[in-house]
């Protein structure tokens, strides 16, 4: 831990996160992560002491960020469907009410029916 805060790494490129650390140890990472969370917590509380961010949360920060910015595009796509759906729905009532109409003034023989001739290619 020494080694990598002071910046004279031996075994790992000197980078912050826990996986540098257990590389420098010879040790794998789940032994920090999982058995000696002791020492990863004391390590990170160096990085912190220091005014640097561990690499660990800068990723998670950024993962938050892309997620916020997902979320808020999601949000304004079922704004947009919820819209579209109010106005397809008039449309579809609009429609049906035109059909009852129709129908009522067929059945009622208060309209006229003309055939139109047929088209060649609609035949």
């Amino acid at each position: 831990m020494d080694r990598i805060l002071g910046g004279t790494p031996e075994h790992s490129i000197g980078a912050l996160p826990i996986v540098a650390l257990a590389t420098e140890a010879g040790a794998p990472r789940n032994a920090l992560t999982q058995r000696h969370t002791d020492l990863k917590k004391d390590f990170y509380d160096r990085v912190r002491v220091r005014g640097q961010t561990p690499d660990s949360e800068k990723r998670l920060r950024q993962q938050v960020r892309r997620l916020k910015e997902l979320r808020a595009a999601g949000a304004e796509e079922i704004a947009q469907l919820k819209a579209d759906v109010q106005a397809l729905v008039g449309s579809l009532h609009q429609s049906t009410l035109e059909n009852q109409l129709l129908r009522r003034q067929l059945s009622a023989g208060a309209g006229v029916v003309r055939v139109l001739p047929q088209r060649a290619n609609d035949a």
